[in-house]
């Protein structure tokens, strides 16, 4: 077979592979259909906004920017859904005969088939439409499009070819748990912009369109909006810019296809000297409580730190956490009871306690043989969570009253989050027991099939209940802030909430405590369903 009739495989493998995907279940074909069909009707209702802002003074400012964001999202893609598409793994090549060349042509353009692609074009088109002015402008923006996501599919390969070797490893798969940490992030940044934006015009967009129209794959849409002003030779620079990056992100996506076919994988092999060294050290569990306490939160606290859907879950509650309340005091709209946004966020990681062991909880189960044994282990998961989270809450509440200047209020900040995490170890540690669910150990799905009423009743339900528990210590804080005399008692929030934190973490303990023994049996048949 010749080297240029390799392109027409790849693309019907493409084909293939995607067929044959849809066809292992209704479910996975209904949420490709559904995700397909709302990713079309977001790009056609944005084209319609992009040619609705054509002639508008800031138009090329919009869509430079957006085309920037959008060159970000296919350059990270690979790093967050590593396995979202089984063709970004080359490795899988190394037996074939193919070279390096002819192989990066095959690949690009198998590429272009999805809706990723689809969407991106879509997304330039409208760009063009948006700032283009006259026949030339036309004609150049025809050669900006193909520039323009040619160069953000090369990114993705190339980033994924640069990466493959970590991301198709066990370790390497944990950073998938940063996608939750950008995107609570880039949620805040956008709420932030569109408030500025709201408050003074697109204007806001031009200094940072400045320098982005010379980011490729910007550059190409700033080449288009250069020709529509007569610009002729600052079109063509950013032309040529675009289309040196495609060439280098060629170049080098080839260079790492060679490395990859041509090496061996040695990515997830330990140094023995580091693995040596991990087994002599005891680490800081040496610091936790001796029998069988400690040895419970050392087990959570690794879980913690190395499943990587315990890790998703840890790094999305602690970002969102901290960034609600810190970003709307930036903003000056915030409020010190805001923090309290923290201790709710981790309190959330006490509910379905015994799903997150998945399978491995009937080793757990094998200790159990009393209520005794329940509690013990009950309340030392809750350890191990307030481990974290007490430092944190405390961290998130000081921050932000410090953001505000509003110093009189932390003890009562303080006290609310404090009743609140007490609340919801509480209500997690009854629901983990009442309402278990399995955690699929593969893909993104945090339920089992089947499970989905379950979670709802205990993460939800759990929350509506610790909500009701709050009432009394809410309400205190409302009497003395509403009454003449209150402003004098109010630091006595402080020692109120966390005394009565304690006790309804006391209290929700010895609840679940004779469930979790009772119904030992139904725990694990439900916690291994996935």
């Amino acid at each position: 077979m010749s080297t240029d009739a390799i392109t027409p495989v790849f693309v019907r493998l493409k084909l293939s592979l995607l067929r044959n995907g849809l066809r292992q279940s209704g479910g996975r074909k209904a949420a490709y259909i559904t995700s397909a069909v709302l990713a079309l009707l977001f790009a056609a209702l944005q084209l319609i906004g992009l040619i609705a802002l054509r002639g508008h003074a800031h138009a090329e400012s919009v869509v430079v920017l957006a085309v920037a964001v959008l060159g970000l999202g296919w350059a990270v893609m690979p790093l967050f859904f590593p396995s979202g598409d089984e063709t970004l793994d080359p490795t899988r090549l190394v037996m074939l005969p193919l070279r390096p060349r002819p192989l990066v042509r095959a690949l690009l353009t198998a590429s272009l088939v999805g809706i990723g692609p689809l969407f991106t074009l879509c997304l330039l088109a409208g760009s063009v439409i948006a700032v283009a002015r006259g026949g030339a402008a036309f004609a150049v923006g025809a050669v900006a499009v193909v520039l323009a996501l040619l160069v953000c599919v090369a990114l993705a390969r190339a980033v994924a070819a640069a990466n493959v070797r970590l991301l198709t490893s066990r370790k390497g798969r944990d950073l998938a748990v940063l996608s939750g940490l950008v995107i609570a992030i880039g949620a805040q940044i956008v709420n932030f912009g569109a408030q500025r934006i709201g408050a003074s015009g697109l204007g806001e967009l031009d200094p940072a369109a400045g320098i982005l129209q010379w980011v490729p794959p910007a550059s190409a849409i700033g080449a288009v909006h250069a020709v529509s002003e007569g610009s002729y030779g600052l079109a063509a620079a950013q032309l040529a810019l675009t289309a040196g990056a495609l060439v280098a992100l060629l170049a080098l996506w080839s260079r790492h296809l060679t490395r990859l076919m041509t090496s061996p994988d040695g990515s997830t092999l330990p140094g023995a000297e580091s693995a040596a060294k991990e087994r002599s050290s005891a680490g800081p569990g040496r610091l936790l409580p001796t029998g069988r306490t400690g040895t419970v939160m050392e087990r959570s606290l690794r879980y913690v730190w190395r499943d990587p859907k315990t890790k998703a879950a840890w790094v999305t509650s602690l970002a969102i956490g901290l960034i609600v309340p810190v970003f709307n005091a930036w903003q000056g709209t915030g409020s010190v009871y805001f923090a309290c946004f923290a201790a709710g966020m981790l309190g959330i990681q006490m509910y379905n306690q015994f799903g997150q062991d998945t399978s491995a909880f009937w080793i757990v189960a094998m200790t159990i043989s009393s209520t005794r044994d329940a509690y013990v282990e009950l309340r030392a998961r809750a350890y191990a969570l307030l481990l974290i989270t007490l430092p944190y809450a405390t961290l998130v509440t000081v921050l932000t009253t410090a953001m505000l200047g509003d110093w009189r209020r932390l003890p009562e900040a303080l006290g609310l989050s404090f009743a609140l995490l007490g609340a919801m170890l509480a209500t997690g540690a009854w629901t983990s027991a009442r309402f278990p669910y399995s955690i699929p150990q593969e893909g993104y799905k945090n339920v089992a099939p089947g499970q989905t009423g379950l979670a709802w009743i205990s993460i939800f339900g759990g929350m509506m209940a610790a909500a009701l528990l709050c009432a009394p210590v809410i309400a205190l804080t409302i009497w003395l802030n509403v009454s003449a005399d209150g402003d004098a008692f109010t630091w006595l929030l402080l020692p109120v909430g966390t005394a009565y934190g304690a006790a309804l973490t006391a209290a929700g303990l010895k609840l679940a405590a004779p469930q979790t023994a009772r119904r030992l049996p139904e725990i694990l048949a439900a916690v291994s369903k996935g």
